[in-house]
């Protein structure tokens, strides 16, 4: 838990202190699923199923608790319809739109980048050791 000073007040916040909440919030939106379900998310909301079949290769479970993580620190939206069969969607909140434009840009970064990476990976495969 963050430290509050003598007047109350908390520390600037430092992403490298381990201690600091920052560290929790880069964790959750730059995971694997975490930067997949906000790309996903800011394109339209989907249902859960629908994001499911969208971020290919993730668990329902996983699914499940990276959607309540973003949700609870505010980046997700969940709307429950109170329908039969029962109907959830999921959407971006203004801070989870902020958020996955940064993600995305990192993310389009690294499939305009697979190319060198592949490059450099098999320049380093080839070293002798």
């Amino acid at each position: 838990m963050t430290q509050v000073d003598r007047d109350g007040r908390l520390p600037p916040p430092d992403v490298f202190d381990r201690m600091c909440p920052s560290r929790g919030v880069l964790e959750h939106v730059t995971s694997r699923w975490g930067v997949l379900v906000l790309g996903a998310l800011d394109e339209r909301g989907y249902r859960f199923s629908e994001l499911r079949r969208k971020v290919s290769g993730v668990s329902e479970k996983m699914l499940a608790q990276t959607l309540q993580t973003l949700e609870r620190d505010g980046f997700v939206l969940r709307e429950a319809h109170p329908v039969i069969p029962p109907r959830v969607d999921y959407s971006l909140t203004p801070l989870g739109r902020e958020a996955a434009r940064l993600v995305a840009a990192l993310a389009h970064w690294s499939e305009e980048r697979v190319p060198a990476v592949l490059s450099a990976r098999a320049e380093y495969d080839a070293r002798p050791r």
